[in-house]
């Protein structure tokens, strides 16, 4: 089980990839007024997103921060890698 953020084209998502299967679990996008994030849920819940964050960090933090991996594996003990990977 691997997560990790990808660069793309406008922003940044948050990946997991558990045995073939791949799934974004969250987003960060640059904007004008700063960075709006979401962290992925099963239905409606806008507390999940952030919009005009100062920071690139704060934002990826703000998504980290609800274990979304969680609602796919149920597992707790995977980390985020440190380092960003390139889009594909």
């Amino acid at each position: 089980m691997t997560l990790f953020w990808r660069e793309q084209r406008i922003g940044l998502r948050l990946i997991l990839i558990e045995q073939d299967t791949e799934e974004e679990v969250g987003t960060v996008r640059k904007t004008p007024r700063g960075y709006d994030a979401m962290a992925r849920t099963f239905g409606y819940d806008p507390g999940r997103a952030q919009k005009d964050l100062p920071t690139l960090e704060e934002a990826k933090a703000f998504v980290e921060s609800f274990r979304p991996w969680e609602l796919f594996t149920g597992a707790i003990d995977i980390e985020v890698e440190p380092e960003t990977q390139q889009g594909s």
